[in-house]
C-alpha cells in the first residue's frame, strides 16, 4: 500500500516512543483495556491513556467503549493501520522487553478466562435445562453451518454473540467477525474463548442490537442465534439486522418454533414462546429480504416438553437499486 506522506509521518512519530511501540506489539494480539495495560506494562493509568490516545489520534489502534471500561485493538483497516503492521513486521518480537510484555499478557488472559469459565460453570445447570428438551447442540451446528454457505463474508456479525460460539464455528469464512452483546459477563466470557482459539480477526462488542453501530449495507452474513425470543421486539430487532445486510447479504435466524412452556418465561426471561415460519417470513419480506430456506429441527427423545428449533435463512437481493430503496425506507422508518 503506497501511504501519503503526511499520514505517514503522523503514524510514524506516534509509534517512535518506546511505551506506545510495545503498546501497538500488544494490541496485535487482541483487546485490551487500559487496567489491562497498565498491570501488564507497570505504568500508571494517565500515562497509559495519554499514549493510548495519542495513538488512536494517529489512526494506530481503535478504541471501543463497553460500559465504564474502554477496549482498545489494533487498527483494522486505513493507511495508519497499515503502517503499524508494517512496523510490527521489522520488531524483533524476541526482544526481552517484549517477551516479557506478552508473558504477563498471557498471565492476565489466562486469569480472565478461567474468571469467565467459574460465572459460566455456576450458571451452567440454566442452559442444560432447556438444552434438554431440543435436539443436540452439535446437530444444530451441523445444520446452520450448511445453511449459510462456505462464504468467504467480509463482515460476519454475530447478534446476540452469547459465548462468542458463531464466532467460533464460523471462524474460517469470514475476514472479520464481530459480535454484538449487552451483557458484560457475556462478553468476558466471549472475548476470554476468542482468545484462547486464537480468534485475532474476531471482536465483541457492547451494543444495542435495535441500533448496531454500523452503517448501512455493511455486511457480508448475520446470525441471529436463539435471540429473538429474549426480545420485547424481535421484529425491530431483524428490520435492524436487515439494515446493514450488504447486496447478496445473508442472515441465518435460528430459534424456537411456537411452543407453551411457559416456564421458560417465568424462570429464563423468555418473552416470547417461539415464532412460526408465516411470522418470520413477513417480517423478512417487510424488510425486503428473502426467504431462501427454513428448515424444522424436531428432537427424537421422548417427553412432552420438547422443543422445535427452527433455522430461517434469508438474503437480500443482488439488485442494488432494489437494496438501495429498501434502505431508504428503513431510514425514513428510523427517523419517523
Amino acid at each position: 500500500m503506497q501511504l501519503p506522506v503526511q499520514s505517514s509521518v503522523v503514524a510514524l512519530k506516534a509509534i517512535a516512543e518506546p511505551t506506545r511501540l510495545r503498546l501497538v506489539v500488544l494490541l496485535a494480539s487482541g483487546e485490551l483495556n487500559v487496567k489491562d495495560l497498565t498491570g501488564i506494562l507497570g505504568q500508571s493509568q494517565p500515562r497509559i491513556s495519554r499514549h493510548l490516545k495519542l495513538l488512536a489520534e494517529a489512526g494506530l489502534v481503535e478504541r471501543a467503549p463497553e460500559g465504564s471500561w474502554v477496549y482498545f485493538r489494533l487498527a483494522d483497516g486505513g493507511e495508519s493501520g497499515a503502517l503499524a503492521r508494517l512496523v510490527l513486521e521489522a520488531v524483533d518480537r524476541a526482544d526481552p522487553i517484549l517477551v516479557r510484555d506478552r508473558r504477563r499478557a498471557e498471565a492476565l488472559r489466562e486469569e480472565r478466562e478461567k474468571s469467565a469459565r467459574a460465572y459460566f460453570q455456576s450458571h451452567a445447570g440454566e442452559w442444560d435445562r432447556i438444552r434438554a428438551l431440543h435436539v443436540a447442540e452439535a446437530h444444530v451446528e451441523a445444520v446452520i453451518s450448511e445453511a449459510l454457505g462456505a462464504g468467504p463474508f467480509d463482515l460476519f456479525l454475530d447478534l446476540g454473540t452469547g459465548t462468542g460460539r458463531m464466532l467460533e464455528l464460523f471462524r474460517e469464512r469470514y475476514r472479520r467477525g464481530l459480535g454484538i452483546d449487552l451483557s458484560p459477563a457475556m462478553l468476558a466470557y466471549a472475548r476470554a474463548k476468542l482468545e484462547g482459539i486464537g480468534a485475532g480477526r474476531a471482536h465483541v462488542r457492547q451494543g444495542d442490537i435495535y441500533d448496531l453501530p454500523l452503517a448501512d449495507q455493511t455486511v457480508s452474513a448475520a446470525v441471529m442465534h436463539q435471540v429473538l425470543h429474549f426480545l420485547s421486539d424481535p421484529q425491530r430487532a431483524v428490520r435492524e439486522a436487515a439494515r446493514v445486510l450488504a447486496p447478496a447479504g445473508r442472515l441465518l435466524i435460528v430459534d424456537f418454533a411456537p411452543h407453551e412452556l411457559e416456564f421458560l418465561r417465568e424462570q429464563f426471561a423468555h418473552e416470547r414462546l417461539g415464532f412460526s415460519t408465516q411470522q418470520v417470513g413477513q417480517w423478512l419480506a417487510d424488510c425486503g429480504l428473502e426467504l431462501v430456506e427454513t428448515r424444522e429441527l424436531v428432537p427424537d427423545h421422548d417427553g412432552t416438553a420438547n422443543l422445535t428449533v427452527s433455522v430461517w435463512l434469508a438474503r437480500r437481493p443482488q439488485n442494488a437499486a432494489m437494496a438501495s430503496d429498501g434502505a431508504e425506507q428503513r431510514k425514513l422508518e428510523r427517523t419517523t
